[in-house]
């Protein structure tokens, strides 16, 4: 495995560098491009595939990059690439569409379709990569499932567009494209570990979810649920009546949800004020439990540690080639730009030499057991050997 990066302002130049730098064994398989969506992006994911011609590639628009490669480094307007293969790999890729009639799910089944394309090694994984304003991205994990059943896991995240909120990007071979979910399919002699967590810390006691339509939740303990929200965590009073003062302090306080395979975050992505509820950006279950969260550096940084530990222990000792690194954008708004260059400092610590390469995401992806798996305000690790 190994990554590169570059901050060039031209498109063409920074994707054959990158992908260049990211070219450190003679027998790639995979691609991997995370960039920012301020270059010219047909043009760059042009320049990489012509780096390494025939390599499947995949990637998306981001919200920030992060990448360990001799220096460790975290920011925005940049391309990180990322190349993997070697004897006893395997990859397959597809995309899909998310169109009206089959939404987010049976783009997901589709493009996880893949997976009957790799040699059947021992160790498997299904990447994807989805538009990070698509719709409810639950969706991709049931239609992964339906496709690849229970022995498979699930790690990726939702692309990003640096906080515009207007359209992410993802990418295939030589395709930029919106509404997709992107899939490679991984089978490896090598194992592959996968760590998850949040750092947020619970709020108060747990509330029940008395009304909720998917992803908008109307009331909590019958109480309108903005309301309890902005009350039990003493909001500042702008963010009773601004949505850009809400939308900054939801970033640091989500949205905790009990489900069947533990605790899940939400990102409280925004206020209706007349209707007094909440927008989230995945389902919230009417019926079930559900708290309010905060967290600061000290709590993600430890979270940090744990997912990269739980990644690598899932490698039965083996040293690591390198870790992918799935990074929600709102961890990255509690920290500030110091913090999260000690987060990537810390990333670096465990990858002991190793690469890693990521991006801040508007959403993750880590199924390994049940039928749910998508994160909100999470970091997920993927990590190879």
């Amino acid at each position: 495995m190994g990554v590169g990066r570059s901050d060039d302002a031209d498109a063409g130049v920074a994707g054959a560098t990158a992908a260049k730098a990211a070219l450190a064994g003679p027998d790639p398989r995979l691609l991997i491009v995370f960039c920012s969506d301020s270059y010219d992006l047909p043009t760059l994911v042009t320049a990489v595939t012509e780096a390494a011609p025939g390599i499947p590639l995949i990637g998306c628009s981001t919200a920030g990059e992060l990448s360990v490669s001799g220096d460790a480094l975290a920011g925005d307007a940049a391309v990180v690439v990322t190349a993997i293969g070697g004897e006893g790999f395997s990859v397959a890729t597809k995309h899909a569409l998310a169109t009206e009639e089959g939404g987010l799910r049976e783009a997901a089944f589709d493009a996880a379709g893949c997976m009957s394309d790799v040699e059947p090694l021992t160790h498997s994984v299904l990447l994807v990569l989805t538009d990070g304003l698509a719709g409810d991205q639950e969706e991709v994990v049931r239609g992964a499932y339906r496709a690849v059943g229970a022995t498979v896991p699930l790690v990726g995240g939702c692309a990003g567009d640096d906080l515009k909120m207007t359209a992410t990007f993802q990418f295939h071979g030589t395709e930029v494209l919106r509404n997709a979910v992107v899939a490679a399919a991984i089978s490896s002699e090598g194992p592959l570990g996968i760590g998850v967590r949040h750092g947020w810390r619970r709020v108060g006691d747990p509330m029940l979810v008395t009304h909720s339509d998917g992803a908008i939740l109307f009331t909590l303990d019958d109480q309108p649920a903005l309301d309890a929200y902005l009350e039990r965590l003493g909001a500042p009073a702008e963010a009773y009546t601004d949505p850009a003062a809400f939308t900054q302090f939801a970033l640091t306080h989500p949205l905790g949800v009990s489900r069947r395979s533990g605790e899940e975050v939400r990102f409280v992505a925004e206020a209706d004020f007349e209707h007094r509820s909440l927008v989230c950006i995945a389902n919230v279950p009417k019926g079930g439990l559900a708290w309010f969260m905060e967290g600061d550096e000290q709590s993600v940084l430890e979270a940090t540690d744990a997912a990269c530990g739980e990644a690598l222990d899932a490698l039965d000792g083996e040293t690591p080639l390198g870790m992918v690194a799935f990074d929600c954008i709102a961890r990255r708004g509690v920290m500030g730009d110091a913090g999260i260059q000690r987060e990537v400092d810390r990333l670096a610590d465990f990858a002991a030499g190793a690469p890693v390469a990521g991006f801040y995401t508007y959403g993750e992806f880590a199924r390994t057991r049940g039928t749910t798996g998508f994160h909100n305000q999470t970091l997920v690790v993927l990590a190879v050997a």
